[in-house]
């Protein structure tokens, strides 16, 4: 049974190596002072990010990050789902579809007007169960 509930401080320990994990995937290095700001804005439940994670039998399996913003396109807001990752060793037991529902719910909570996410062009498996959950777009990203 794979539970779904909010990062919370205990979840420190456990949450480090999905991070790290989830950053190598993506083949990027942040900064320690980066990485703990993250987290302190994870489980501040004032702030702007929110995170969850999946866990099961007091291990970590994953976890998602997202944000409701404005948008110049609806009354609602939007909501972005910034970042996914799942232990490798639980990849393909519903863990990233358990945690995108999720997300799901807490945007129909909030009676956002979509939810959107970005993705690497090489990330196969990701993108195989993306297109399970959600449309793809036409959108191409450009960033300086």
């Amino acid at each position: 049974m794979i539970a779904i509930r909010p990062l919370v401080s205990a979840d420190r320990g456990l949450w480090n190596p999905l991070w790290q994990g989830y950053l190598r995937f993506y083949r990027h290095h942040l900064p320690e002072e980066v990485t703990e700001a993250t987290f302190a804005r994870l489980i501040d439940p004032k702030a702007a990010l929110h995170g969850l994670v999946a866990e099961r039998d007091a291990a970590l399996l994953g976890f998602v990050t997202y944000q409701f913003h404005p948008s110049t396109w609806s009354l609602r807001d939007s909501c972005y789902l910034e970042d996914l990752y799942v232990d490798p060793a639980a990849r393909g037991g519903g863990v990233g579809g358990a945690l995108i529902r999720a997300v799901y719910t807490a945007a129909d909570r909030a009676k956002a007007s979509t939810v959107y996410w970005l993705t690497q062009e090489f990330n196969a498996d990701g993108r195989a169960l993306y297109d399970t959950l959600a449309r793809r777009t036409s959108f191409i990203r450009y960033e300086r």
